[in-house]
């Protein structure tokens, strides 16, 4: 591990804050958070942790919000390299991992031009820890072999589509419809099971469970938001709650699951479909 001692230079820590849970960051990462001078804070990390800190810790909020950054790229990146050449020992805190969609690299390569030490703290990731809090296991046997993680603002014609391999979006709550669409048009069957997940592993967690075909017009009724994690295939029907959810009965006259009218689904069923749950569950 690398030493936060540096005379003149002060050294920079990536670290991953997990989910969301205060619970869920690494022993390191408590560590380094507990030693540093400057805290660069995202918004998706676990806010609890830094009321923590010591009174002369300073704390810089440069959460990204969907159309409303505090802070740009170039600005963060300015801000770590400042700060550690002002001879602070300095933290980076990131929501989930560093290197899972979170732009980390980008901020050690910036560092590491300036001659900074830089440390990489991993985190649980979202996309795999927050699923599970749902239920819903991104692999099990004989429904997935494996899974692909990509953001919403991609394209998504080029993920697999075999069967057997579970689809992790990120940041895409706002691309639903688009991306529904494009994976019907390039193959998935819009009964393909759907789950997302709001704010998982935190109090306010919330899943919506539904179909491929109908799930953007589900996510409209139920008002979804940002941060969610949406994941797509057969994996989803282990979640939680799925079996309260209809399932199709044929394919001559099934009606979708998320799109089945309010008189012909039983209160059970019903409440599968809008459901808030502990993240303890």
């Amino acid at each position: 591990m690398t030493s936060l001692t540096s005379p003149t230079i002060g050294p920079v820590a990536l670290i991953g804050g997990g989910p969301g849970d205060d619970a869920l960051v690494t022993v390191r990462g408590r560590e380094l958070l507990g030693l540093a001078d400057v805290v660069i804070a995202d918004r998706l990390g676990p806010r609890g942790l830094l009321e923590e800190l010591a009174p002369d810790v300073e704390i810089i909020d440069v959460g990204k919000a969907p159309g409303n950054h505090a802070a740009t790229q170039d600005e963060i990146n300015a801000l770590l390299v400042t700060h550690a050449l002002a001879g602070r020992r300095v933290v980076r805190f990131k929501g989930g991992d560093p290197y899972i969609l979170g732009r980390g690299s980008e901020e050690r390569e910036h560092c590491r031009r300036f001659g900074i030490e830089t440390e990489v703290v991993p985190g649980i990731t979202s996309a795999i820890a927050v699923p599970a809090a749902a239920g819903i296991p991104l692999t099990h046997r004989g429904l997935s072999r494996g899974f692909t993680v990509i953001s919403g603002h991609e394209d998504l014609d080029v993920v697999p589509r075999a069967s057997g391999h579970t689809l992790v979006i990120l940041m895409g709550v706002k691309t639903l419809r688009r991306s529904a669409t494009q994976l019907m048009v390039h193959g998935f069957d819009a009964e393909t099971p759907v789950g997302i997940i709001e704010s998982g592993c935190t109090p306010d967690q919330r899943v919506t469970l539904g179909r491929l075909g109908g799930i953007a017009d589900l996510a409209v009724q139920r008002r979804v938001q940002n941060p969610a994690v949406i994941v797509v295939g057969d994996v989803v029907t282990l979640a939680h709650d799925w079996p309260q959810f209809p399932a199709p009965t044929s394919p001559a006259s099934e009606t979708p699951a998320s799109t089945v009218p309010t008189s012909k689904i039983p209160a059970p069923a019903l409440a599968g479909a809008s459901l808030e749950r502990s993240h303890h569950d």
